[in-house]
């Protein structure tokens, strides 16, 4: 039993894992995810998971930049003390605050739309699972009325959405972004309903909330370690931080994910 044990920890997947925030530009920080994503493309660099405390954003999807509403809707955001950034995966606005936590995924695809269904299915299974462990009835699918709605959010007892996903395909390469709330629900409430109000956008302020709704006394970094613990049955982690390479093909790509409205 032991030989087929170790066996199996060679077969894992090797996964370098970055917790490593960048505070104070909002942009910068989507533009890292970028960074990653073409860098693993290019395949200068093996597949990568991101996962860190947020600071105040709000994340656009290119349809929110379409709306008649959006430059109220940024101005809204901006008000609330959200700085208003265009994500990187597809998806309707988001809240990132200091209770959320930011994930990126990104992974080296020969043919990445092939897989777009199972990285969904995975991540979102990931998420659930770390929930699970924390003590949440954590399930997967769409809660009729939630924000950036989506067939594979993450919600507790099927009512309040806890965590969304969105995909970005590019050559060669895929990533899986999301965003996980773990403490702090008014105040995503708070943000979301001008917000969403100024895009013409409806939803149900009552299915947003956030894990330390359903387990009391949770952190955002309680929440982080749950999902690491379950990365690590599933991968060979790497614990690694972001190289000078990246850094700086991110600050050329900061403009495309800042608002300037």
């Amino acid at each position: 039993m032991q030989g087929i044990a170790h066996n199996h920890a060679r077969r894992l997947s090797e996964l370098r894992l970055i917790r490593e925030p960048t505070e104070g530009r909002p942009a910068f920080g989507t533009a890292v995810s970028h960074a990653l994503l073409a860098r693993v493309a290019a395949g200068n660099l093996g597949a990568t998971f991101r996962l860190h405390v947020a600071q105040p954003v709000l994340s656009f999807g290119k349809q929110d930049a379409l709306e008649p509403g959006f430059p109220r809707a940024v101005a809204a955001a901006r008000e609330a003390g959200f700085a208003p950034v265009l994500r990187l995966a597809g998806g309707r606005a988001a809240v990132f605050h200091e209770g959320t936590l930011a994930l990126a995924h990104a992974t080296p695809e020969t043919t990445p739309r092939e897989g777009t269904r199972d990285r969904f299915e995975t991540s979102s299974g990931l998420l659930a699972e770390a929930f699970g462990r924390l003590g949440v009835d954590a399930r997967v699918g769409e809660v009729d009325g939630e924000y950036c709605p989506g067939a594979w959010s993450v919600n507790a007892r099927g009512e309040i959405k806890l965590a969304g996903i969105g995909q970005r395909l590019v050559t060669g390469a895929a990533h899986v972004g999301g965003v996980v709330v773990a403490t702090g629900t008014q105040r995503l409430r708070d943000v979301l309903v001008p917000v969403y109000d100024a895009l013409g956008l409806e939803w149900d302020p009552a299915t947003a909330g956030s894990v330390e709704d359903e387990v009391a006394g949770v952190t955002a970094e309680a929440v982080a370690d749950a999902i690491v613990a379950v990365l690590g049955e599933r991968y060979e982690l790497v614990e690694s931080r972001l190289d000078q390479r990246t850094l700086d093909l991110a600050e050329s790509l900061t403009p495309r994910h800042a608002i300037e409205l």
